[in-house]
């Protein structure tokens, strides 16, 4: 029995997207295409799965953005690429969320969305949106 074939993959696929939308750096992609490649597990139930853990882990981010709103003011945190994300999700508020997915700054903008009190379940509609639209790409390109 190979890794992809294994109950372990979509585990760890789960935990890489949840980690990988989060403050913290991770390899989402590169599991999600391993698995694809393999054969070994429905893609569609890979790209719901990695959707899912990368959408959980924006999420969390959007919470940790609401709850540091309660006791910080914004401007204290204000760096120059802050300023850029928080001007971006200002101009374009929810549907700067569809970029959710991009390195580095789609974890500001989560947080800055949550800090800025947008709307929780459009964020969500938005943030899996994105997120499902760019596995998708994976999974197309990794198909045997």
């Amino acid at each position: 029995m190979s890794a992809g074939d294994s109950a372990f993959g979509p585990w760890a696929l789960f935990v890489s997207a949840f980690v990988s939308a989060t403050l913290a750096p991770g390899a989402s992609e590169a599991v999600l295409a391993w698995l694809v490649a393999q054969s070994g597990h429905d893609p569609l139930w890979l790209l719901a799965i990695a959707t899912a853990g990368n959408t959980l882990g924006a999420v969390s981010t959007w919470l940790l953005g609401r709850l540091a709103a309660l006791g910080y003011p914004l401007e204290r945190f204000m760096k120059e690429r802050s300023e850029k994300v928080l001007a971006l999700v200002r101009r374009w508020g929810v549907w700067s969320l569809l970029l959710s997915w991009l390195p580095v700054v789609g974890d500001g903008l989560c947080l800055a969305a949550g800090w800025l009190r947008l709307p929780f379940l459009t964020c969500l509609v938005a943030i899996t949106a994105g997120k499902l639209l760019r596995y998708a790409a994976v999974v197309y390109a990794f198909l045997p």
